[in-house]
């Protein structure tokens, strides 16, 4: 019996930026490649940004022509350059109006934002698009959740600036090798042709 899998829909993504963080770990990022083949990449290195208070978070200082996308509604692409060469990809999360997201940070065989969105061809076409099947990126629920025991939590990388928010707990990571020992979990990306 062939297991359905389960897009992560828009209300999925309407809770706190920490809760959807730690359950994306373990979901499957997918990508539409230009010949129509789907390639998906389990999601293992996620970091959360709460909203305007959170000082490391792009909404701290209000709303811009580039963060717009963050002050909702939840369950579309933040995808912002960073340092004038890399494509940092995000989901938006919580309530409109409360700009949080979830920055991926790793996914299959990339590790780092910045490779993981040169290895899949993310650019800011996405930004502010949703994430489903219509737009060629989206999210899918893994085939089981990954136990809290297998998850590190550490401070955020590369938001020194932030004050005492550089040092919160917000990175959530699950060693592949580890996540791979769970029932219906893979480190290696997987190809389909639809």
């Amino acid at each position: 019996m062939t297991r359905r899998i389960a897009l992560l829909p828009a209300p999925f993504f309407d809770r706190p930026a920490d809760r959807v963080a730690r359950d994306l770990l373990g979901a499957a990022l997918v990508v539409r490649t230009s010949d129509g083949s789907l390639r998906r990449h389990v999601v293992h290195e996620v970091e959360a940004y709460l909203g305007g208070h959170d000082l490391a978070c792009h909404g701290s200082k209000g709303m811009t022509p580039r963060n717009a996308v963050m002050f909702g509604p939840a369950g579309r692409w933040y995808v912002y350059l960073c340092y004038g060469m890399h494509w940092m990809l995000n989901i938006v999360t919580g309530p409109a109006g409360m700009p949080a997201a979830v920055l991926i940070r790793g996914a299959g065989e990339f590790v780092g934002p910045g490779r993981l969105t040169r290895g899949l061809g993310i650019d800011r076409r996405f930004d502010g698009r949703p994430a489903a099947r219509s737009a060629g990126l989206w999210l899918e629920a893994g085939p089981v959740p990954v136990p809290q025991r297998l998850i590190d939590r550490t401070p955020r990388i590369g938001v020194g600036y932030a004050g005492k928010w550089a040092d919160a707990p917000l990175r959530f990571v699950v060693d592949a090798d580890k996540m791979a020992t769970l029932k219906g979990h893979s480190k290696v990306t997987r190809r389909s042709s639809r």
